[in-house]
């Protein structure tokens, strides 16, 4: 555009998953940056609320119910779920925001964005705006890359809209009494996190217990460097822990219990290293400023990298099938990484970075 639309109420929509979230939030605070005067709200589910309410450059985060309206429908209970729809939209509604900024660019956030009654509704052109979204929207973004890492896709949505302002030197803020409260479950010593777990729907990100435990010893062996296993909410993510911890032979043992987002993101940022596949809590990490080793597998390596500013490694043996969407019970991509190349960048993130 040739200059920023003006606004005086703004509304980002990013609603999930973690990953995509923190993501979107060096953008956005660029988007901030141009539009100072502005409010700014940010329309997400659940999962990622705590996060966002930390920052203090957001004004407002509105959660939408996806959740409970998912949990009324499978009760047949059509009557409470039309009714809690209908108060989130009012809601929304009674914002009147001038500008909404798409950035999931779904079919869902494109409904959102429409029923929003903005005026002007920015999103994603095809093939970045997926499941029609576009038709939604009257100012689409193309981008010109094929690829690109998300941090860059979302950078070229705001730039699209005119606003030339940089993101904040510390786009994920996390408050100095969450901080210390961690520092005091941690203690002296500030820790290797290893992240053994992935989402439900995502197994095929995930790397062995097995493999944790030999990089679990490896790290150990250095003086002042304790290592902790930390455990999402997917069903078997203690079960990989816990295994990790037999495993490792008292080399490696469980992290603080997290209540919420925020307490994780704490934790990642007081710790020292972060050894993990491609998952939400290693872009908190690399967000939040902590070294990271990214493992992947079936992941695009361009899409996925970890946040520009931090230091980290990415450990990826290619295969013919890799990358790919799908995943496959056979991990072959996932398998052929080595604890040796995962120690070794590991190593190499500690001795640079002490």
């Amino acid at each position: 555009m040739a200059a920023p639309p003006t606004a005086e109420r703004i509304a980002v929509i990013r609603l999930g998953a973690l990953g995509d979230v923190v993501r979107t939030l060096p953008a956005v605070s660029a988007l901030r940056a141009g539009y100072p005067a502005a409010r700014l709200s940010w329309v997400v589910e659940a999962p990622s609320a705590s996060l966002l309410e930390a920052q203090p450059w957001i004004d407002e985060v509105l959660v939408f119910p996806r959740a409970e309206l998912v949990a009324r429908v499978r009760a047949r209970d059509f009557r409470d779920a039309w009714t809690g729809l209908g108060g989130f939209l009012g809601a929304l509604r009674a914002r009147r925001f001038d500008l909404v900024v798409d950035f999931h660019s779904i079919l869902k956030s494109g409904l959102l964005a429409l029923a929003s009654g903005a005026r002007l509704r920015a999103g994603y052109a095809w093939p970045y705006g997926r499941e029609a979204s576009w038709l939604l929207c009257n100012e689409r973004a193309r981008l010109a890359l094929d690829r690109c890492s998300r941090f860059a896709r979302n950078a070229a949505l705001v730039e699209f809209l005119g606003v030339a302002a940089d993101p904040d030197p510390e786009p994920l803020r996390i408050p100095a009494e969450s901080r210390r409260r961690m520092r005091a479950e941690l203690g002296a010593r500030a820790p290797v996190v290893l992240h053994p777990g992935t989402s439900d729907g995502t197994p095929y990100k995930r790397w062995t217990p097995e493999a944790y435990a030999k990089v679990a010893v490896a790290l150990s062996e250095a003086p002042g460097v304790p290592v902790i296993v930390t455990s999402g909410p997917a069903r078997d993510d203690r079960e990989l822990a816990d295994a990790i911890v037999k495993g490792s032979a008292g080399a490696a043992c469980h992290a603080p219990e997290t209540g919420s987002l925020l307490d994780l993101a704490a934790l990642l940022r007081e710790s020292r290293l972060y050894v993990g596949s491609d998952t939400g809590p290693m872009h908190v990490a690399s967000l939040s400023g902590t070294p990271v080793v990214q493992i992947l597998g079936p992941t695009d390596p361009c899409e996925n990298q970890p946040y520009p500013g931090t230091p980290s490694r990415s450990v990826r043996v290619p295969v013919a099938c890799s990358p790919c969407r799908r995943g496959c019970s056979a991990a072959t991509c996932m398998r052929g990484v080595s604890p040796e190349l995962v120690i070794a960048a590991a190593r190499d993130l500690l001795a640079g970075h002490p």
